[in-house]
């Protein structure tokens, strides 16, 4: 018998909300989905990360009569799923190839003996023979496609099983389905709709706005060094680390482990193992930080993931959104920063060379153009990643690096004048490094070899460091006046547009260098006036449950509902009801330790 049924006859959305899940009142959009798919029509739901989508489908699952099957790609986001609705008391289970035999036949008894509410797989399995058979003797009342970009061609992560569940919609024409999304833009929500074979949707596009994420980007100088000392400061906390390569990957990971820090790498190279290690150990906190390729993906069901980093720039928004949007699903403060070197957009460019259809290849060109775009911008980050997405938004966010701390101009001519002669006197034959090199007046081999160390702008800039002489040769190829020559190992060239700045005849607007990010700390806690001691001591309650349950911590509570404890100090059934996130399973089931934590702290003080 599920939680609900004991609850109550014929339970509301707003019953289930409040007795099952513990929220008080829904977010927005959520209970106009939820209304559309109880009256059998189907759905497209587009809300960002953390914003609330599983509950569109969980909700009615909870009231429907029969089974809701969800269509999900990766077997950790739907362990993560069933173990957060099994600690929230419904029944729910998940086939896939982590289990045995013997518990898949489990499984089916329990479908067969209808005491499962949501029943979730993955879109291989779902469009097995033997599997269709299964359902077709059993009441399905809803089917949800999780990650339903992955249907579409012109989505940023297409996969062919999600091509074919069209054939489900054919198959169970009169049920309802649900498409849900964190990212897809206006393309490919037509097509999302078109292949699954949606008969009039009820269409929900949710706010892309993100307000507690805060978005900084850091021109690449020494990017090892810069995000150990970014890291250094986030003592405690959870972070993904995404790169481009599994090397760089492995890498990465093993020079943060030398550092003395608590890290993990995580790849599609590695053995099942050890990814399935890693996950977990990432989930229950016992592993702070993950470096990874996006094979590290949509699996990531944890909400206290304060930062999320970008070592290189993504190949389009979409899935740049996708993976910020992983830091602070809880709703607290969070940071996505990226690290970005200017060199990197022609490399990265010269991969899309290999894709054949020319409408494929145009459609990804375009798509990193945007992101390349958005990485050089001088204006407010969010309000771009919102245009993107048709989400026009007039006023700048203050919460992202432009708006924390606006680029600041200067009349760049002389140093301009000094870098360009430089390269024209080294005869346009060498790259970034060396011109910095000699503008330093760098006492290397290389330059007495080829004597340089006798040009006149040899040393002409010494007074300024290094990362300050790149980001003004950067900032000269942005703006067309030197051109880096990827076909001869990145060698920088004069252009025409040259020509008027050597002679002077105009002034040179250029930016400031930032040498150093300003990171401005965040109480990642600040709307809770709560408190810091007994917020600690629950902290440690819940990891001890955790661990005894052997479920990550946030299926116990969340920061945010410990937060709003230690705050309220809640110490009878009725107060410990009352705060978010709590329901009636986790109230028999964790409300007695924790209430005893808070009488025994309160007697104390």
């Amino acid at each position: 018998m599920s939680t609900v049924s004991a609850l109550f006859n014929e339970p509301t959305p707003e019953q289930i909300l409040q007795q099952v899940f513990g929220y008080n009142q829904f977010r927005d959009g959520q209970q106009q989905v939820i209304n559309a798919v109880l009256a059998a029509q189907d759905a497209l739901v587009l809300m960002p990360t953390g914003g609330g989508k599983s509950l569109c489908y969980q909700v009615p699952a909870m009231i429907l009569p029969g089974l809701t099957l969800v269509i999900s790609p990766l077997i950790s986001l739907m362990q993560d799923q069933v173990t957060q609705l099994n600690a929230q008391g419904v029944k729910a289970a998940f086939i896939n190839n982590s289990l045995s035999r013997e518990e898949q036949q489990l499984v089916y008894q329990q479908l067969h003996d209808g005491e499962l509410k949501l029943l979730y797989v993955a879109p291989e399995k779902a469009l097995q023979y033997e599997f269709l058979e299964r359902l077709s003797y059993l009441h399905l009342s809803l089917i949800a496609v999780d990650e339903a970009h992955c249907v579409s061609h012109w989505g940023h992560d297409f996969r062919p099983h999600y091509f074919r569940l069209s054939e489900l919609k054919q198959r169970f024409a009169q049920v309802p389905m649900m498409a849900l999304t964190a990212t897809a833009d206006s393309a490919t929500r037509v097509d999302i709709v078109n292949q699954l074979g949606l008969t009039s949707p009820y269409i929900h596009i949710g706010s892309f706005d993100r307000p507690n994420i805060r978005y900084t980007l850091e021109e690449k100088f020494k990017p090892f060094a810069q995000l150990l000392r970014y890291l250094r400061t986030q003592s405690g906390q959870s972070g993904i680390i995404y790169c481009t390569s599994r090397k760089r990957v492995d890498d990465l990971a093993q020079k943060l482990s030398e550092s003395g820090l608590n890290v993990a790498g995580y790849h599609a190279g590695m053995s099942n193992e050890s990814r399935h290690f890693v996950h977990n150990a990432f989930a229950k906190d016992d592993i702070q930080i993950v470096v990874a390729t996006v094979a590290f993906g949509m699996g990531i069901n944890k909400l206290n993931v304060r930062f999320v980093v970008h070592y290189d720039i993504p190949k389009n928004i979409e899935s740049y959104y996708q993976e910020t949007g992983r830091a602070g699903r809880d709703g607290l403060a969070a940071e996505a920063i990226m690290y970005f070197d200017p060199a990197d957009v022609p490399r990265v460019r010269r991969f899309f060379e290999d894709i054949e259809d020319e409408q494929r290849r145009r459609v990804e060109e375009q798509r990193f153009n945007a992101m390349a775009s958005f990485a050089q911008a001088q204006t407010c980050r969010r309000q771009i990643l919102l245009n993107y997405f048709s989400e026009y938004q007039r006023e700048a966010c203050g919460n992202c690096d432009i708006c924390l701390n606006p680029p600041q101009r200067f009349d760049g001519t002389l140093v301009a004048q000094q870098a360009l002669s430089c390269v024209y006197r080294a005869g346009q034959r060498f790259g970034l490094g060396y011109i910095v090199e000699l503008l330093r007046g760098a006492n290397t081999q290389r330059i007495r070899d080829l004597n340089h160390h006798t040009l006149s702008t040899y040393g002409i800039g010494k007074e300024h460091s290094g990362e300050y002489w790149l980001s003004i040769l950067r900032q000269l190829v942005h703006q067309g006046l030197l051109h880096q020559d990827i076909s001869q190992g990145s060698i920088l060239c004069l252009t025409e547009a040259a020509r008027p700045v050597l002679k002077g005849e105009y002034q040179l607007q250029l930016a400031e260098p930032r040498l150093q990010a300003q990171h401005v700390s965040q109480d990642k806690l600040a709307q809770f006036n709560y408190d810091k001691k007994l917020f600690a001591k629950l902290r440690a309650l819940r990891k001890q449950l955790a661990d005894e349950d052997d479920v990550p911590p946030y299926v116990v509570f969340t920061d945010k509902t410990l937060a709003e404890m230690a705050q309220s100090m809640p110490t009878n059934d009725t107060e410990f009801l009352k705060v978010s996130g709590v329901g009636f399973s986790k109230l028999t089931k964790y409300g007695g330790a924790f209430m005893t934590l808070i009488r025994n702290y309160l007697s104390a003080e």
